[in-house]
């Protein structure tokens, strides 16, 4: 007599198959909210008009796991205190950054490529050169007249190692909802 029957062995399979889906839908979700959606409110004027009070940004955790960031990412670092900042990335490490005359200069050329820094109005520490050592990021502000950056020994040159990830997307409000580059 056979108490056993295929069906419920199928059923069994059946189960195990579905419970196998499911925590593989449950891991992927947390790698992809972990990765890539740490919101990050966007607290003060430093970045503004680009990031305003209030913003709510995405930060990509994984972008400088396999590379480094590059001249004028937005990033996400944590400073010495502990608090979150963002600022936008303008010396790279190896290079030497000075502010002279509102001028950002990078190697003694004028960083012009980009408007959004404007004129420097406060060199800070930056008024003489600042040779930026092996994983070593000078970032700014967009709003320099009113951000606390690398211009200040606070701050300072940011390691790699302090930089948490990139900004990639601007969540909040979603009528300014949009993919940062």
């Amino acid at each position: 007599m056979e108490f056993y029957h295929r069906d419920d062995n199928n059923k069994i399979r059946q189960c195990v198959k579905w419970l196998v889906d499911i925590i593989a839908v449950i891991a992927l979700a947390w790698f992809l909210v972990y990765a890539y959606g740490t919101q990050i409110p966007v607290a003060g004027r430093s970045m503004s008009p680009f990031l305003e009070p209030g913003d709510v940004v995405l930060m990509d955790r994984l972008a400088y796991d396999f590379g480094t960031p590059d001249r004028y990412d937005v990033v996400v670092f944590r400073r010495e205190d502990g608090r979150l900042n963002i600022k936008r990335v303008v010396g790279l490490p190896g290079e030497t950054v000075q502010i002279t005359g509102g001028q950002v200069l990078i190697n003694d050329i004028p960083l012009s490529a980009y408007e959004k820094i404007g004129k420097v109005s406060l060199p800070g520490i930056a008024e003489n050169p600042i040779r930026l050592g092996e994983g070593e990021y000078f970032l700014l502000g967009d709003n320099s007249g009113s951000s606390e950056d690398s211009r200040f020994v606070n701050v300072g040159n940011v390691s790699l190692g302090q930089i948490e990830g990139k900004v990639w997307s601007r969540l909040l409000p979603v009528s300014r909802l949009e993919l940062i580059d």
